[in-house]
């Protein structure tokens, strides 16, 4: 126990320097300040009623961006408690997820412990993760069932906020301002491009990054489950039969009921469809022991 907690305690610890992290802030930084004093100033002007709603709209949309980033950053994504055991001999509960090779019960022999149902191994963080996405280099953390919600949130906010200085920043270029451009040519020349340059390409990828994510919370996957599931598809296919993702329960249900919109406090539910058999489970997530199975529907 005391591992695990050294392992999350260096997960939280602001001292470690990140490149990434540091590069987002300062990105971050630099597209606010640019949006605020350059596009939206030399468009509406910041004293005018036009400037002064579009300041206060952005500045909310990028504090929005910014808090969720770091939630996302601090959040634990879901650590598997050193107390969960797979109840092998309970007749009522057979289902389990085994290894692929051997048929054995999933355990990681780096962490010394049984492997839950969609938890994996983060070579990066050096722990197993509770339904893990992905290592975001960005977060400087892994995505997981705790802080899947939040690092989504921070995508759509992160995404509106680009997409929105992009838009301000072609609107102040079609304000033809003969004597600012004069006085300031060069270096707010300077700044467009810069922005340019930044705006276009993350509102590209952040968008396909939205649209990515959106996709895996309509199926109720994730990033590594999608990936197994093409292997398991394609030797699915192969004996003639037809593979189907075990936790979609379709878009609807996927959207309203998934484990990591839920808090992390509160009784989480996944349904896994095996053979026409429904098994429900019952995640009580946040306490120890973190997983309690309950019965068959």
């Amino acid at each position: 126990m005391t591992n695990n907690n050294n392992k999350k305690s260096q997960l939280f610890d602001f001292n470690n320097f990140s490149l990434p992290v540091t590069v987002v802030v300062l990105s971050i930084s630099y597209i606010y300040i640019s949006t605020l004093f350059v596009f939206i100033d030399n468009w509406f002007g910041l004293t005018s009623s036009p400037g002064i709603m579009n300041a206060v709209s952005f500045t909310a949309v990028a504090a929005a961006c910014v808090y969720n980033y770091l939630i996302a950053i601090r959040t634990d994504p879901g650590p598997v408690p050193h107390t969960y055991m797979p109840d092998v001999e309970d007749t009522d509960h057979p289902i389990h997820e085994i290894k692929r090779k051997g048929g054995d019960l999933r355990y990681c022999q780096k962490c010394s412990l049984y492997k839950p149902p969609r938890a994996h191994h983060c070579r990066v963080c050096k722990r197993c993760v509770l339904r893990m996405d992905h290592h975001c280099i960005w977060i400087n953390n892994c995505v997981g069932h705790a802080n899947y919600k939040v690092f989504f949130i921070f995508v759509v906010y992160a995404v509106v906020s680009c997409i929105y200085s992009l838009v301000l920043l072609v609107g102040s270029l079609t304000n033809d301002n003969q004597t600012e451009d004069e006085q300031n040519g060069d270096s707010f020349r300077t700044i467009y491009v810069i922005s340019g340059l930044l705006l276009a390409p993350l509102s590209v990828a952040l968008s396909v990054l939205l649209g990515w994510h959106i996709y895996l919370v309509l199926h109720n996957k994730t990033t590594i489950e999608y990936h197994e599931g093409v292997r398991a598809m394609s030797l699915t296919e192969k004996g003639g039969n037809v593979y189907n993702h075990p936790y979609d329960l379709g878009a609807f249900e996927n959207l309203t009921d998934p484990p990591s919109w839920q808090s992390t406090q509160k009784l989480v539910l996944l349904v896994v469809v095996q053979g026409g058999q429904k098994i429900t489970f019952f995640f009580l997530a946040g306490l120890s022991p973190m997983f309690r199975m309950y019965g068959l529907t």
